[in-house]
């Protein structure tokens, strides 16, 4: 049970979860955790010391283990996915930007989670992925779910209410989050279609066309120059949401 809690981040959080890392190497961080976290749940006073010495005495039967590990990977998985949803928030808004400009159509593999991206959506992700391991926030993710441990006991999840409540809640701040990085572009690219709108009925003879795709591009890469420390900004102003978010829910 305390495995598939902690092998829960190795599928969807970030760095533990990314397609780079052999499933090998995975497993055997997986099984390394789980032997450095179990003897620190035994200490008497902890609330999941009362479930493994029931464990221990009296045993689990298959049918009673099997729902079990799934509460318990669920836990894990829901605070890798959380601690990953302002990196979809970066994607999300580079995806908007890749579109505008004209570029959405050369998509690029992310060697992260194994999907195509826009070339900035794909840099975006990089660059809050980079943010993240600088900030460390590898190691406040691995605190909070030790300490869920604590919270949340073994076997002993019983809010789901308040889980649906919380995933949904940062679910809208992460497209909130794509907005706030793309909403300078689109006001930029909605600027520069009226202009040209006003020149294609002044001057018919100029090929709107052609110019307009050429200046949308240009637009687009001055703009990522010139506002890529803003989005950088929202990112960790978000991440530290989330974070905090999390960190209340699943520990003390």
């Amino acid at each position: 049970m305390v495995m598939f809690r902690l092998s829960g981040i190795f599928i969807l959080a970030p760095i533990f979860g990314s397609g780079t890392i052999p499933r090998i190497v995975k497993v055997m961080l997986v099984f390394s955790l789980t032997f450095c976290v179990y003897p620190m749940l035994l200490t008497s006073g902890r609330p999941s010391a009362a479930t493994l010495g029931f464990v221990i005495d009296h045993g689990l039967s298959l049918w009673t283990l099997l729902p079990q590990v799934a509460m318990e990977l669920m836990v894990g998985l829901i605070i890798g996915y959380c601690a990953s949803m302002p990196l979809i928030g970066m994607q999300f808004g580079g995806d908007i930007i890749d579109k505008q400009i004209g570029i959405g159509f050369a998509d690029i593999v992310n060697p992260e989670s194994g999907e195509q991206s826009g070339v900035i959506a794909n840099s975006l992700f990089m660059m809050g992925l980079a943010i993240f391991a600088i900030l460390g926030g590898h190691r406040i993710m691995l605190m909070i779910l030790v300490d869920s441990f604590d919270t949340v006991p073994l076997g002993g999840f019983r809010d789901f209410g308040g889980l649906v409540e919380m995933v949904q809640g940062m679910l809208a701040v992460v497209f909130q989050m794509a907005f706030r990085i793309a909403a300078p572009l689109l006001c930029l690219i909605f600027l520069q279609t009226v202009a040209l709108g006003f020149i294609a009925r002044t001057v018919p003879q100029l090929n709107i066309m052609s110019v307009g795709f050429t200046i949308r591009i240009l637009n687009g890469i001055t703009f990522l120059v010139a506002f890529i420390s803003v989005a950088a900004w929202v990112y960790v102003d978000q991440l530290g949401v989330f974070l905090e978010e999390l960190a209340l829910f699943f520990s003390n």
